[in-house]
């Protein structure tokens, strides 16, 4: 089961979810005043529509007869214009209020996703499409801060204005009064039938638009993986289909909604109706007065219109709460690498950290009977010893699902081991804190990601408070200063979207250089040179050899002539070592290290003479 699988399964209430409405009201908590201001204004707007019939009804029966007004009459119609006014502006206010409460709403929820995005393990994204946060991220939070800020204030008003019209007409005319509240019963039981079946369909209306998100997201990043493969036919053949599921799921839910409202029109109709023959017939008999009459009729309007509103709020709650679900789902993700209280106390957290506390790293690194697994009774590595010095190049080899990739993302703590320990100078990493190993920790990536910006500013997320100075130095360590210079603004070139106007070798030096100015003691190289031309792998070998010395570094090789300089290169098959040994010891073996290299060696002789 996927991960988007399993959370859509952790909600599945058929009913509107109070408890999870309660856990979203909870993000409000810091708009307790706004919310405070916004509900005092949508009482004051409901009183107001309370009192109007009332005063109609006084108007009617007291000075309609008289024939002299007077300055009771004046007196009259300025308090009736001071409640106009006073509504108004209420109004106003309500819709100057609520858009602050939207807006505010909006930032502060995708400010905490945004932070637990970078609190979550690598597990959480290897298993969630990058769509589907994305879909959360805009749409769900999105409409979550519209229904909360604007829809849940209306539900609010309607509910007082019932409650307040309720009241007057019991006091007024009992008989008339229940005329008019006896459908109540009836429409609970509709809102109850309808919901359900509204919510279902939104939800598989939201399920869809995150699938369709994702889909958008894959064809963008891979649109030249479209085009060299010809499947654009096939493509627009899936998205087709996802758009046409996605089509009838929203007229489903859009039928349910349109005849939900029907329904309650049409009871508030009959109550009208029933309110004109029974008040008419005691308007004729004279035991009910004629503005009396005019009231009821007022208030039985009065009253189903915020019944109507409340039967398109709870539509409207449906799909929020499938947006709430979603978004709820991401803030309370739990990261799989988490450090301890007591570690969080010494060394703070990621996104607020003590590096006042951090002690400095000599870089003995030790794999501890290391029992590793991404999957259920799927073993990685099992029983997995490793030592080694600080200051050693070690280099890992071996075909792909051997464990290479496993040992690095252990190391860097991406993942933790299932058993076993890894120590760091002789400490169980998991005493120190994740920010303190990833400060020491310099990674270059075979495709390594630029951020939108400049030359400048991608090396300086290496170390964020650098000088200029600092990073032109960096860049000069790793031969990288002359092609920035050469290009048209320098150090202040902007890379494009994932540094798309640069190329590979490039964007690897860049990469290079951001990862040198951190001045780490761990340097973790994952095929840094496997897309790169021979040019520019002369350069980086170059660095390579300088740079790491004095640092404990991991380079996983798929260019044998790399490593060759390494102080150990392990050998790996299935998760175990099969060899161990520098250079001239595995090849003086004549085992499978040394097979592959002499291949290789072959190779690439074989295209340096073609390419002459």
């Amino acid at each position: 089961m996927s991960q988007i699988q399993f959370e859509e399964q952790q909600y599945n209430t058929q009913t509107l979810d109070a408890g999870l409405w309660k856990r979203i009201l909870a993000l409000m908590r810091p708009l307790k005043k706004e919310l405070a201001g916004l509900f005092v204004l949508m009482i004051a707007v409901a009183g107001c529509d309370v009192l109007f019939p009332l005063m109609n009804k006084l108007a009617i029966d007291t000075f309609a007869p008289l024939q002299k007004q007077g300055w009771p009459l004046v007196f009259f119609a300025l308090i009736y214009l001071a409640a106009v006014l006073f509504q108004a502006l209420a109004v106003y206010l309500f819709f100057m209020q609520a858009g602050k409460i939207e807006m505010a709403f909006s930032y502060d929820v995708r400010q905490q996703a945004f932070a637990k995005l970078q609190t979550l393990s690598f597990s959480y994204f290897d298993r969630t499409p990058v769509g589907w946060l994305m879909a959360r991220m805009n749409s769900d939070i999105a409409r979550l801060a519209e229904i909360l800020s604007w829809s849940l204030m209306d539900l609010i008003w309607g509910v007082a204005v019932m409650v307040g019209v309720s009241v007057v007409m019991l006091i007024v005319n009992w008989q008339l009064a229940l005329v008019v509240l006896i459908v109540v019963p009836v429409l609970a039981w509709l809102s109850v039938w309808f919901q359900t079946r509204i919510l279902k369909s939104y939800r598989s209306v939201r399920r869809i638009n995150s699938r369709i998100t994702s889909s958008f997201n894959e064809g963008i990043s891979g649109a030249k993986t479209t085009k060299t493969l010809v499947i654009e036919q096939e493509n627009l053949k899936e998205f087709d289909q996802q758009t046409r599921q996605m089509k009838e799921s929203s007229i489903r839910a859009a039928t349910l909604s349109a005849l939900f409202m029907p329904l309650v029109m049409g009871l508030g109709a009959l109550s009208s109706a029933a309110i004109l023959w029974l008040g008419g017939h005691q308007v004729l008999m004279q035991t009910l007065q004629f503005g009396t009459l005019m009231m009821f009729t007022q208030y039985a309007t009065q009253f189903f219109e915020p019944l109507r509103q409340i039967a398109r709020l709870i539509a409207e709650l449906q799909l929020a709460q499938a947006s709430a679900e979603r978004v709820l789902s991401l803030l309370e993700s739990v990261p799989q690498v988490v450090d301890s209280p007591e570690v969080i106390e010494r060394y703070g957290t990621e996104l607020n950290p003590k590096p006042e506390h951090y002690e400095p790293m000599r870089g003995d690194i030790e794999f501890c009977h290391v029992d590793f697994e991404y999957l259920a009774n799927e073993r990685i590595l099992t029983d997995f010893n490793l030592k080694v010095k600080a200051g050693q190049t070690v280099a890992l080899v071996g075909e792909t699902g051997s464990g290479k990739s496993t040992i690095v993302n252990l190391l860097c703590r991406f993942y933790e081991p299932v058993s076993g320990q890894i120590l760091i100078d002789g400490v169980d990493y998991r005493q120190r804190s994740l920010g303190w190993l990833h400060s020491n920790l310099g990674y270059v990536l075979q495709a390594p990601h630029l951020f939108s910006g400049t030359i400048r500013e991608n090396i300086r997320y290496g170390k964020l408070d650098a000088s200029d100075e600092q990073i032109e130095q960096a860049a000069r360590l790793v031969n990288a200063h002359d092609f920035i210079c050469g290009l048209q603004n320098g150090y202040d070139t902007e890379v494009g979207e994932g540094g798309s106007r640069l190329s590979t070798g490039q964007k690897q030096l860049i990469s290079f250089a951001r990862a040198v100015l951190a001045d780490p003691r761990l340097f973790v190289l994952d095929e840094a040179t496997a897309s790169i031309d021979t040019e520019t792998e002369q350069v980086i070998q170059f660095a390579i050899e300088h740079l790491l010395k004095g640092r404990t570094s991991f380079i996983i090789a798929h260019r044998l002539s790399t490593i060759i300089h390494a102080d150990l290169i392990l050998v790996m098959k299935k998760g175990k070592i099969v060899e161990r040994g520098t250079h001239s010891q595995l090849m003086a073996l004549d085992g499978y290290y040394a097979q592959l290299y002499t291949a290789q060696f072959r190779e690439e002789q074989e295209n340096r003479l073609l390419n002459r």
